[in-house]
């Protein structure tokens, strides 16, 4: 087992092929300090580099998933959420130099947004247990894995525009709009009201609302059943819905069979034709390095 006073990461199923990522600064509710974010990066990186892994959870401790933002070190001297919003106003330039904004900026080009990506581009797929309030920033890492599972008292809060004047980021808008819609997706944006799970659920935001007290044990069940999938599956699967999202009827089906080109005859739809004619479940290799 790693850990960190921030993260740590176990490893679950019967061969150990699932890893289990818990935020734990559950007293603050997650935010998403610099130390957070580098030791979770770390951690993604031995998932992506540990062939054994064949599936990820992504969950934290405590009645919040992530509240996003640390704010309280965005503010200098004024300290605190208000510091942050009122530097960011008015411009003030930091130690080095730079604005606030400037600054945040450069910060999430460096780590946040690099972070979602890490988790956009693991070769394992990646299901993300939503087991408290889901905040700000933390929406975007909430909806950032693959299938997504929120407790029943979990909730998604977008206080960007509504309380600070700043935009939604970590891909929320994004991830929000091709989910709901741009009505929904404006209208939690620009109102700031609470999203509840079971509402998430039936709008599409999530794959599915469950007991609190069931979060973890569902969690690790799913991953357990995308950890049987073929290597590299994953991948094809987000390949394919985005270019679908940017491309015609007939540029997708195009796609579609080009990747049949190289995709059928390849060990696992061989293996998956002789588990169909033996009336068996198909047993599919393991990742290879590289």
């Amino acid at each position: 087992m790693n850990s960190s006073p921030a993260v740590r990461m176990e490893r679950h199923g019967n061969n150990g092929e699932i890893a289990l990522i818990v935020l734990q600064d559950s007293a603050r509710m997650n935010p998403l300090g610099r130390p957070l974010q580098l030791r979770l990066r770390e951690l993604l990186a031995e998932v992506r580099e540990d062939t054994s892994l064949r599936a990820l959870v992504l969950t934290a401790e405590g009645r919040g998933f992530c509240v996003g933002a640390d704010l309280s070190s965005m503010g200098g001297a004024q300290g605190g959420a208000q510091g942050g919003a009122q530097g960011g106003a008015q411009g003030g330039a930091q130690a080095d130099g730079r604005t606030l904004g400037a600054q945040t900026a450069d910060n999430m080009h460096q780590l946040s947004n690099r972070l979602i990506l890490d988790l956009q581009q693991l070769p394992v797929p990646v299901v993300c247990a939503i087991n408290g309030a889901a905040a700000g920033a933390g929406v975007g890492l909430a909806l950032a894995g693959d299938v997504a599972l929120a407790a029943r008292s979990a909730y998604f809060y977008l206080p960007f525009l509504p309380r600070l004047g700043i935009v939604p980021d970590l891909g929320t808008t994004w991830f929000i709009e091709r989910r709901l819609g741009r009505a929904r997706a404006l209208g939690l944006s620009l109102l700031g009201d609470r999203l509840g799970a079971q509402q998430a659920a039936d709008w599409g935001l999530v794959w599915a609302c469950v007991d609190d007290e069931a979060l973890r044990e569902q969690a690790l069940a799913t991953a357990a059943r995308l950890a049987r999938l073929p290597a590299g599956a994953v991948l094809e699967a987000r390949r394919a819905l985005d270019h679908a999202a940017a491309s015609t009827l007939e540029q997708q089906l195009h796609y579609e069979a080009e990747r049949q080109r190289d995709l059928v005859g390849a060990p696992a739809f061989m293996e998956g034709v002789q588990a169909f004619m033996q009336k068996r479940e198909p047993v599919f290799a393991p990742r290879q390095p590289g």
